[in-house]
């Protein structure tokens, strides 16, 4: 039983980690007011970038890749059991995705992954990395190219580490970042990545 409390207890505070909102908190630090209110509507680092400027947007996803890291730091070494390593994934972006400190109005959830990512399986970040360099460039949309890769991510694990664990930490939160990410799928907005201004 007692593996078990401690799997429920990483994952709640894997949770409560990811929903630390960084992106409204420096983004109100930068600019006197909510990121959300424009650009994407999101809280992540790119949104930032659009808001608030590249040093703030780079504070942020640092911020946000720390937050994961530690969720899963912790979860390796106190989880009790494997598949810690996955609810505390999917729970980390999850908190970011949907923060409970923030009116459940966060980011996309991709930097708290790869946070996440850093913790159990540094190639996955990077393969992650070149999966989204991929997406964006092809698809010239950085929605798009998430809800795509999201879902891709999983599975692209398993082939590369022949890992379950690894691919059902990884596929949930993929499937978590299409989720969050398809809301976004006709919107035109100010492409950071691509140097694109649209409004």
């Amino acid at each position: 039983m007692e593996p078990i409390l401690t799997t429920i207890g990483v994952t709640l505070l894997a949770y409560l980690l990811g929903s630390v909102p960084f992106g409204v908190i420096v983004g109100r630090m930068a600019t006197g007011r909510d990121v959300r209110a424009g650009g994407s509507g999101h809280s992540g680092g790119t949104n930032v970038v659009r808001q608030a400027g590249w040093l703030a947007g780079a504070i942020v996803a640092a911020l946000d890749v720390t937050k994961g890291f530690v969720a899963l730091w912790l979860a390796r070494r106190y989880g009790g059991s494997e598949w810690a390593i996955v609810t505390a994934t999917i729970a980390v972006v999850a908190g970011h995705c949907w923060p409970c400190f923030a009116g459940f109005r966060g980011g996309v959830g991709l930097s708290a992954a790869g946070g996440a990512l850093l913790a159990i399986y540094p190639l996955g970040f990077v393969v992650g990395l070149g999966l989204a360099a991929a997406g964006t460039l092809l698809l010239r949309h950085g929605a798009r190219s998430n809800v795509i890769g999201g879902l891709l991510f999983g599975p692209l694990i398993w082939l590369v580490s022949h890992s379950a664990v690894l691919a059902l930490a990884t596929g949930g939160a993929g499937v978590i970042v299409a989720i969050r990410a398809s809301r976004d799928w006709h919107r035109v907005y100010r492409e950071v990545w691509l140097d694109r201004d649209r409004s």
